[in-house]
């Protein structure tokens, strides 16, 4: 699902990932932990194609088969949208719109039918706990609640990869424990494969592997 081999990254004169390679298998749920600083969060960018490696011509990195390396900005926009979902530490749902409609947002931007989309989205603010909250606003709405409708949104377009950065260090215990627990409902139901970031520990050791980072490298 995610093979990537020799990533760098380095911002001026700061190295931050040294070489990273790393491979996960569709339907797999990874952790990465380290101290802060370690690069985890720059090699999530990265793997989700939000930022790019230093060292293009002698890095690779496929995600299902794709040489993403390889695409243009267009194409790279495209893919992102199509084929990966983002969970964040803080859920970044636009105010102004509702549950649904913030869900709705990466159907649009694909160009998929509103009313496939809408359908989609309620379905899955329904599978989320949600259905009789699709039309609050995320003022209105708790943090664990904001939390799902973010997961909600990551999902809509059927994703085959989910990337996570921190996403419960905003929650409660639990509303953490809760979302921790969804993560895995969502692989059995629907099979996406996560890479999730976090300094969470029970989270961490909950995944198929945990990975540990150290001054940019995975050890």
């Amino acid at each position: 699902m995610i093979e990537a081999a020799n990533l760098h990254k380095n911002y001026g004169s700061l190295e931050v990932l040294k070489g990273v390679d790393i491979k996960v298998e569709k339907g797999e749920v990874i952790s990465i932990v380290g101290a802060s600083g370690a690069g985890k969060t720059t090699l999530l960018q990265i793997l989700g194609t939000l930022d790019t490696v230093s060292n293009p011509q002698n890095a690779s990195l496929f995600i299902n088969g794709s040489n993403v390396l390889s695409l243009s900005r267009k194409g790279l926009a495209q893919f992102r949208n199509q084929h990966l979902g983002f969970v964040f530490q803080f859920h970044q749902l636009l105010p102004e719109f509702s549950a649904l409609e913030n869900v709705c947002i990466p159907g649009f931007i694909a160009n998929k039918p509103k009313k496939e989309v809408e359908t989609e989205a309620a379905r899955l603010l329904d599978f989320l706990g949600l259905s009789d909250r699709i039309h609050h606003k995320p003022g209105q709405l708790s943090g664990g609640e904001q939390q799902r409708v973010a997961v909600a949104r990551a999902l809509v377009n059927k994703p085959e990869v989910i990337f996570a950065d921190e996403p419960s260090g905003n929650l409660d215990s639990a509303a953490a424990q809760n979302l921790h627990q969804l993560f895995f409902d969502l692989r059995g139901q629907f099979g996406q494969t996560f890479v999730i970031v976090t300094h969470n520990e029970k989270l961490a050791d909950m995944a198929d592997r945990k990975l540990t980072m150290k001054d940019g490298k995975i050890i």
